[in-house]
């Protein structure tokens, strides 16, 4: 009868549509397929036969026929085992196997023929009486008499697939009420012995409408979603009254992996949004189908999709307690475990709310950030309070959560657990050392928050009598002199405490988070002269214009510099910038995502104002920027005040004018940083969001790793203290430090500071070093004809202040 084709094909379709199902019915597996008389290569190998298994071919029909057909070809030649035939005109012919003679089928017996519902054989259609039934894969079914089944070198197999048939079961189906194959026929309707054009019953072609394709995943009717594949419908069709979600969200909500599967090789967006923004992933995320959140992963889908809330998969998960989920999650992407939603809160502050106690653990060996502010301040201790378990508060604690944190409104997490009348809590945090005189916005104290008489009152009274009795006697701890000195532009706030002195925090600058200028500099920032890359991937690949520039994308998975980073000479890093075509959350954007690590300002001994972490960093972390003013060498010059300048060495570009960074009126945390002989700290020149090589952003990364409380620094180099030493000695303490105090206390031994005298009046001679003095004649004695380093005060009649200097005398005359 011709050529076969795919079924169903009820219109002569465009080559493209032919080309489309084409593709789609070529990614079903094997079993599912119609087959031909290819050799089935896989199942000869298997059973060792040199002979063909004869397979079925329900999926086949006959080309469509343009001329009429006979009156014995006008009705439906179907048998059943139990029935005899159905009368419905159906022009294109079918059989089960080449051993069966074609058949006109109707519409009915068509798709029962597809479903493999005809016994390859006799042909007859198994849907009542007793047959026996192959299933090689879930739900689909093959059907045909136990007499039906091929034969080969003693073995049975199955007629429609070959797959050896003695796990194939033997089903009985009682014999159905006979009903009419065309809705709305009569079931006794008699045709005419000739046929004519007025007689004949015109065949209803059944259309599925395109929310079918939605149903059929939800309901998990695979072989339905195939057939509706293979008829055109679009896996991406969006579902009206259901939150205009696809095919694939109401498989992935249903754990319905298999059609997942193949609506993603039908070419479904895996990261196609509904109306809450939701993936197909965080769906089943939500719904906690592990396999399916799985095969979500593998084929493709991102795990860092925020929803209208700004949830994440992490989010979704945590929040409903799914362990395996977010251990699932972690292992493959563990640098979300910080990501903050809309309101600032992290997985880890969902699972606390919520009581999830092995979820917080888990949550806490991998990394999760104990003291990750909210919208409102808290910290993770504020919920555990919150939500009175006393067991995730004490893990929390020992993760090094604040205790004495305070948010917006002033609370500490004694005055939420106070006023939720928490006694266990209570207790855990006055063990540990919680203020019980701290007063909130409203002044008051967690005594003046609980109830009156309570047993969580009488633990606040007494606690506080015995904190009263002490005082005078307790040596003062470091006092909080701010919550956050970047007023909240950092996304990590930045605490300033102070346990030396009485001074205040730091205020004769202006925090900013970027660099600034404040006269015109030339800074090319057409977008169009940018180099830029066009990945598709997370931009690790070699292929990388980006990474090309840099030598080759250095971030890790988890945004750190590997080990082997050179930083002796670290190369220059060129972030990926927004005229990319990857992701913004690509792994070559690490500086421009801004300070993520936890430090905070504190008063040092002897070093003035200092950095120091407040968590565990790796190495190759990135830390925080050196901000401040933009200017040229020549303004530097001019500046009095040096201290904080930043030279931005061009080695690059020799000829190209040279610019520093001025931190001492706008900076950052990074001016408050120190020098170390031992620097933990590696400065790295970084391009963002422009490539003009005269003024790269200074990126600090830990050169080593930090442990919690150590001071940061970096090594200020020695073109710096071959000026400065003149003033002031390093005061690292390190065992290695390379600028010491041993200069001055040699100083201090040949000139005795007894006969320091106050430099009445200076006359400089034509002879830079020739001074003339008046002071004491004991002194004078001393140095004369010696070459020294002395420090004398100068009075200026015209200054409220006395200024320090530095006079070298290499011959001293002139002395009156």
């Amino acid at each position: 009868m011709g050529v076969y084709n795919l079924v169903p094909k009820k219109k002569a379709k465009s080559v493209k549509q032919q080309e489309k199902a084409g593709a789609i019915y070529s990614l079903i597996p094997a079993y599912w397929r119609p087959h031909t008389s290819v050799p089935a290569d896989a199942d000869v190998a298997q059973t060792n036969l040199v002979e063909e298994l004869p397979l079925c071919c329900c999926r086949m029909e006959t080309p469509h026929r343009e001329d009429a057909l006979s009156a014995f070809e006008q009705t439906c030649m179907a048998m059943e085992s139990t029935d005899g035939q159905r009368r419905v005109m159906k022009k294109e012919m079918m059989r089960p196997s080449n051993t069966v003679k074609l058949l006109v089928l109707c519409e009915d017996h068509r798709a029962g023929m597809v479903k493999h519902q005809c016994c390859p054989g006799c042909g007859l259609f198994c849907r009542a009486g007793t047959f026996m039934e192959c299933r090689p894969y879930g739900s689909i079914s093959h059907r045909f008499h136990r007499d039906c089944a091929s034969i080969l070198k003693d073995c049975r197999f199955c007629p429609h697939c070959g797959e050896d048939a003695s796990g194939a079961k033997e089903v009985t189906v009682p014999k159905a009420d006979q009903s009419p194959s065309v809705p709305g026929s009569n079931p006794r309707l008699s045709f005419p012995a000739g046929p004519t054009s007025a007689t004949l019953l015109k065949p209803k072609k059944v259309k599925y409408p395109m929310r079918q394709l939605y149903i059929s995943a939800k309901q998990g009717d695979l072989q339905k979603v195939i057939h509706l594949l293979v008829d055109g419908k679009d896996p991406n069709f969006l579902m009206e009254g259901q939150n205009k979600r696809t095919p694939l969200h109401a498989a992935a909500a249903e754990g319905h992996h298999e059609i997942c599967h193949m609506l993603v090789q039908a070419g479904a967006n895996l990261d196609m949004f509904d109306e809450e923004q939701r993936t197909p992933l965080m769906v089943a995320c939500e719904n906690n189908h592990l396999d399916t959140v799985n095969y979500l992963l593998r084929a493709g889908a991102a795990i860092s999709h925020k929803d209208i809330m700004g949830f994440t998969c992490l989010h979704l998960a945590a929040k409903l307690g799914h362990y395996d989920i977010v251990h699932h999650l972690l292992s493959k992407a563990s640098k979300y475990i910080n990501c903050q939603d809309d309101g600032g809160w992290t997985p880890i502050t969902w699972a606390i709310e919520h009581k999830h106690k092995e979820l917080v653990h888990l949550l806490l060996t991998r990394g999760a950030d104990v003291n990750i502010r909210d919208k409102e301040e808290n910290v993770c201790l504020h919920w555990a309070a919150l939500s009175g378990c006393d067991d995730i508060a004490q893990a929390l604690l020992e993760a090094h959560c604040d205790l004495n944190a305070i948010n917006v409104h002033g609370d500490s997490p004694l005055h939420v657990a106070a006023r939720e009348n928490y006694l266990e809590c209570v207790t855990l945090f006055l063990s540990c050392g919680a203020d019980v005189t701290q007063r909130n916005k409203e002044g008051e104290t967690p005594l003046d928050c609980s109830v009156y008489g309570s047993s969580v009152w009488t633990a606040l009274s007494t606690n506080k009598k015995l904190t009263d009795a002490r005082k005078g006697r307790d040596c003062c701890g470091e006092k909080m002199l701010s919550r956050d000195i970047s007023r909240g532009y950092e996304a990590v706030p930045i605490t300033c405490v102070n346990g030396v002195d009485s001074e205040p925090c730091p205020q004769n600058f202006k925090y900013i988070p970027d660099n600034c200028v404040t006269s015109p500099l030339d800074i090319d920032k057409d977008i169009t002269h940018l180099q830029h890359c066009n990945c598709t991937d997370d931009c690790s690949s070699s292929t990388c214009i980006c990474g090309q520039l840099s030598l080759r994308c250095w971030y890790d998975s988890d945004g750190r510099l590997p080990l082997d980073f050179c930083q002796r000479e670290p190369p220059v890093l060129f972030e990926c910038n927004h005229a990319c075509s990857c992701w913004r959350t690509c792994r070559n954007r690490v500086v421009q995502k801004g300070l993520r690590a936890r430090l905070q300002l504190f008063k040092t001994q002897k070093m003035g104002w200092g950095v120091r972490a407040m968590q565990d960093i790796p190495q190759g972390t990135f830390i925080c920027e050196y901000v401040g003013e933009i200017i040229t060498d020549a303004e530097a010059d001019k500046r009095e005040n040096d201290s904080f300048l930043f030279t931005l060495d061009n080695k690059v570009i020799e000829l190209a004018d040279v610019h520093c960074i001025d931190a001492r009126l706008f900076g950052n945390i990074g001016r408050f940083i120190n020098h170390l002989c031992e620097p933990n700290l590696l400065a790295v020149r970084v391009f963002t969001m422009h490539q003009d090589l005269r003024f790269p952003r200074i990126a600090f990364f830990s050169s080593g790793s930090i442990k919690t409380g150590d001071q940061i620094g970096f090594d200020y180099g020695d073109n710096y203290w071959r000026v400065k030493s003149k003033y002031f000695n390093c005061q690292c303490g390190s065992l290695k430090c390379r600028h010491p105090a041993v200069s001055r206390e040699k100083l201090s031994q040949d000139v005795n500071y007894l006969y320091m005298f106050q430099l009445l009046n200076v006359e400089e001679s034509g002879f830079s070093n020739t001074v003339c003095a008046r002071g004491s004649d004991k002194f004078l004695n001393q140095v004369k004809n010696k070459s020294y380093h002395i420090i004398l005060t100068f009075v200026d009649s015209s200054l409220s202040t006395a200024n320090l200097y530095i006079c070298e005398l290499n011959k001293l005359t002139n002395v009156v």
